[in-house]
């Protein structure tokens, strides 16, 4: 079974390096709160700047959470980062669903573009994750774009 990857795409009023470190470096401030995983909503969510590097959420406790790890970090182009939340969004170590963002000049914007692919390991749920996916990128985009609407 293949199930087609989730694509969306935003421009946003920032230059590539800008948006690349908004979106890896800022994303707890945009993530909407409560779309996670841990036991309480998140303070911060946080990707580590290099390839093997973590993705998780951390509470106000200070309780951290895994969501995956950066599987390509090259700024500022592009990031690849393996999420590893399952069918029942836990995190499972042992599957990888695919996340790459990409930050292409367009005018003295730039275009970002995600792709959540290899939604098939997901198995028998698949085409049910893959619609509730393909229901919160867009969202998630959004928030993105109005953080750099500040910025900008």
């Amino acid at each position: 079974m293949t199930i087609a990857p989730i694509v969306q795409s935003v421009t946003v009023a920032v230059p590539p390096d800008r948006a690349f470190i908004l979106f890896t470096g800022a994303i707890g401030s945009w993530w909407k709160r409560g779309m996670t995983i841990g036991a309480k909503p998140h303070e911060e969510v946080v990707i580590e700047p290099r390839a093997g590097g973590r993705w998780f959420e951390r509470d106000e406790d200070g309780a951290e959470t895994e969501w995956g790890k950066v599987l390509a970090w090259e700024p500022p182009g592009r990031v690849l980062l393996g999420w590893q939340i399952d069918a029942a969004f836990k995190y499972d170590p042992d599957l990888t669903t695919e996340v790459e963002v990409t930050f292409v000049p367009d005018g003295t914007g730039t275009r970002v573009t995600l792709t959540h692919s290899r939604l098939e390991r997901f198995g028998e749920s698949a085409e049910r994750i893959a619609a509730q996916l393909g229901g919160g990128w867009p969202g998630l985009l959004q928030l993105f774009a109005e953080l750099t609407e500040k910025e900008a």
